[in-house]
């Protein structure tokens, strides 16, 4: 039973007079207890619900969460989501604030996280004729729109606009049911304003528990101890991790297994969350799999792609397992497989391991004993490279970027949560030697920005924990990050933000290099569009948003600052660090 289920709350109409009342009490009994609110003149019942149920003494724990803007709103959701495994929602204002979630609706499509997405609809009613019509000015015709949920029916697994005949309560509970589904994900519900002042007429409705959130089993037995026997009977077999451990007792789960087989544990090309200890000796990083003749691919969207950790031979057995193994949320997906097992992936882990329990020679264990001593002199020898580059480079002025993520890495402890939105030339997660569950969470999608507010989002739910988020500063600017500092300030949920700032984007300087070699057009024009030099001073604009900023140039400060910014956070003020680095291509 997950925490919240102890919390479904009251099926029947106690307290619950309105239909404002009723989405806000079947959010608690669905196990929401956060609502992160970008105020709106058709929203305002939230305020009044949630402030109702907390002066009449309801059993409705949704606390309402104010946050300047509605992208760093969802991406504090997902956050949050992230770090507690519970559900969170968020509310906005009609088109116009559903328009402002931007970049991150993406990423909740992604993020195969619970969370339930709000939004006002705009009253159509004539002035006058029902509390809640037209009657705030000429702006009210305009926020009508034909299709406002079409907005993120892209990007949602359900979306609904309540209508007059509705049950709120049923309405709500059925998308907190569906997000928490797996494989979880977004829901978006639009709210007529004229609806939230209508009298309760049902008797009660059902919970998201009541309705029942699907349990995803075991896989079938015989499933499991295939993999097994490949797995025991290759010479270099590998585990290609990305988001099991977004369920934390899966990481022990997978080191057992990883050992019992000496198995690689290796990154998918677009790792999630911490499902291996980076500190382990069999863990790979993100390396080849090139020589890989059995693969176990566990809950991974993308497993390998040019350039990252190149495909596996075309003769190598390939077993994906997760709650969505054929990854049916994208719609061309080329990557094979001889199995694919939608199951549970810790269910799978255990069942995987078990099999290899029973099948196991000592020949086997031998062999196993070997490769994995070969594999910890691999794993030793790589982290050894890394730190030898990085302390050959740690005079150079401008700043080089793998020595600011080496320092990082030196600064990080088992207390910490790394929130990572890089890209790849900062090399920054190859440092990182996190060991704990849920201590590192990648950007599950690929719109940049998601940083700023999913650590206050993160913060918000694991607040005894030291919450970094490491952004380059294009995506830091996408993050529009002084809301989230603000919010950070002023909820008392302060967290450390460090930017490479190398004034550079990747996509406009390296991935145009890379398009059209170096003799290009652009080239010759100095990548104009692919620099933005000299950038915002971060540190001004942080301390502006009630935050400690610094800017560090020198590489001998880089260090005792990310300890300052340290002491700032657990002092219960936000920060941030820019480091002052080499721009891309040129270094200027």
């Amino acid at each position: 039973m997950s925490p919240d289920e102890s919390k479904t709350g009251s099926t029947s109409n106690t307290g619950v007079d309105t239909y404002a009342d009723a989405i806000v009490a079947a959010m608690a009994a669905g196990g929401i207890d956060h609502l992160f609110f970008t105020s709106g003149s058709d929203i305002g019942f939230f305020q009044e619900a949630t402030s109702k149920a907390r002066v009449l003494g309801h059993n409705n724990p949704v606390r309402l969460i104010t946050v300047p803007l509605e992208h760093i709103s969802l991406n504090a959701a997902l956050g949050f989501a992230a770090v507690t495994g519970r559900p969170a929602a968020t509310a906005v204002h009609v088109d116009v604030g559903t328009l402002h979630y931007g970049g991150a609706i993406h990423t909740a499509w992604r993020s195969r996280l619970p969370v339930l997405m709000t939004a006002g609809y705009p009253p159509t009613s004539a002035p006058g004729t029902l509390p809640g019509s037209r009657a705030e000015g000429g702006h009210i015709w305009m926020q009508e729109t034909f299709d406002q949920n079409g907005i993120v029916r892209n990007y949602t697994k359900w979306e609904r606009r309540l209508t007059y005949q509705d049950n709120p309560g049923v309405v709500v509970s059925r998308a907190i049911q569906v997000a928490r589904s797996e494989p979880q994900g977004p829901s978006y519900l639009s709210i007529p304003k004229e609806l939230t002042f209508l009298p309760m007429r049902e008797d009660g409705f059902p919970s998201a528990i009541e309705l029942g959130i699907p349990r995803v089993g075991p896989p079938n037995p015989e499933d499991a101890k295939e993999v097994a026997e490949r797995l025991i009977a290759a010479a270099h077999p590998v585990c290609v991790v990305s988001g099991s451990g977004r369920n934390p007792d899966s990481v022990p789960a997978l080191v057992e297994l990883a050992e019992l087989l000496g198995l690689a544990v290796t990154e998918s090309a677009l790792r999630a969350y911490i499902s291996f200890p980076f500190d382990h000796p069999l863990y790979q990083a993100q390396s080849t799999v090139a020589e890989a003749d059995a693969l176990f691919v566990l809950d991974v969207e993308v497993p390998w792609a040019e350039g990252r950790n190149v495909a596996p031979p075309a003769d190598a057995y390939i077993a994906a397992a997760g709650h969505d193994p054929a990854n049916l949320r994208v719609p061309t997906f080329e990557f094979t497989a001889n199995l694919r097992i939608s199951a549970d992936p810790l269910a799978t882990i255990k069942a995987v391991t078990e099999a290899a329990k029973a099948l196991l020679t000592d020949d086997d264990k031998a062999r196993i004993k070997a490769r994995s001593e070969k594999l910890a002199t691999v794993s030793a020898a790589r982290i050894a490279d890394l730190i030898t580059e990085a302390e050959a480079r740690s005079g150079d002025t401008p700043i080089d970027p793998l020595w600011l993520s080496y320092q990082i890495s030196r600064a990080v402890d088992d207390n910490c949560i790394v929130l990572d939105d890089t890209l790849g030339p900062s090399r920054f997660s190859e440092y990182l030697r996190c060991r704990k569950p849920l201590s590192y969470i990648r950007n599950p999608g690929s719109s940049g920005g998601w940083g700023p507010g999913a650590a206050f989002g993160a913060k918000m739910g694991a607040p005894d924990k030291d919450i970094i988020c490491v952004t380059g500063d294009g995506f830091y600017q996408f993050g529009t990050p002084q809301p989230a500092i603000w919010a950070g300030a002023h909820h008392g949920a302060p967290f450390l933000t460090i930017v490479y700032t190398n004034r550079s984007y990747t996509t406009g300087t390296l991935a145009v290099q890379n398009s059209f070699g170096q003799e290009s057009y652009a080239t010759q024009s100095g990548y104009e569009g692919g620099y933005f030099d000299p950038p915002i001073d971060f540190a001004a604009e942080a301390a502006s948003a009630g935050a400690y900023g610094e800017n560090v140039d020198d590489p001998a400060e880089v260090g005792p600052a990310i300890q300052r910014g340290l002491e700032q956070i657990r002092a219960g003020k936000p920060a941030v660090i820019s480091v002052w680095l080499k721009r891309l291509i040129d270094g200027g």
